[in-house]
């Protein structure tokens, strides 16, 4: 049984759509799947990039770029009232849902449906008491181990070379965004690709001219 990490924050409509098509696209192959709450502004911070939705052109063509995505997959998705938002209550009540805090898949899911199902504001304090009432928590989401959870997550994500989400960790290996999911089914089924050279080869720095 292969064991997946699944990087998520809830502001990421890519990271909704990854994981609603995932189970489909890993169908027949035996794995386990670890969800994992990160803060996106976080790691774009550590790695000195700005979000789509922090560029005009960028947001414009994201917006509908997932749109065409999500009616491709058959997936309903509506951009929230407020984009970007602050997504550090969906993240925090994610951890507190359980003791260990590792959200199960139905508590993500509901996360990232609050978020890109109806078109509302996610933050909108009405709704965010009616998700922690349907979630449930047995940790309290604003309280300091959470907190720390999750700061301890996003670190360990980017050391482990996570700059976005969704991002999918299996054996070693690290899968970034939605359109990654088909090469994460090769290396999970054990495609002969990935017993070639051409892994390991280009992943090695290279020379090249550098911003300043």
């Amino acid at each position: 049984m292969k064991e997946l990490v699944f990087y998520f924050d809830p502001i990421s409509p890519f990271a909704y759509l990854a994981f609603e098509r995932l189970p489909q696209v890993l169908a027949g192959c035996s794995h386990v799947a670890e969800y994992r709450p990160v803060l996106l502004a976080g790691m774009l911070q550590h790695w000195g990039q700005k979000g789509p939705a922090e560029v005009e052109p960028k947001r414009t063509w994201t917006l509908r770029h997932v749109h065409w995505l999500a009616q491709q997959q058959g997936t309903e998705l509506d951009t929230p009232a407020v984009h970007p938002f602050n997504p550090l209550p969906l993240l925090r009540l994610a951890l507190a849902s359980s003791a260990d805090m590792r959200p199960n898949r139905r508590v993500v899911q509901a996360l990232l449906r609050h978020v890109w199902v109806g078109g509302a504001d996610a933050t909108d304090p009405a709704r965010l008491a009616a998700l922690t009432q349907e979630i449930a928590p047995v940790l309290d989401p604003a309280g300091p181990a959470i907190k720390q959870a999750l700061r301890e997550h996003t670190e360990a994500a980017v050391q482990a070379g996570v700059f976005g989400v969704p991002s999918m960790a299996c054996e070693d290996r690290l899968f970034w965004g939605l359109d990654a999911l088909p090469m994460l089914r090769d290396a999970m089924t054990g495609g002969t690709w990935f017993e070639g050279p051409a892994w390991a080869r280009e992943g090695q720095p290279r020379e090249g001219v550098r911003r300043r």
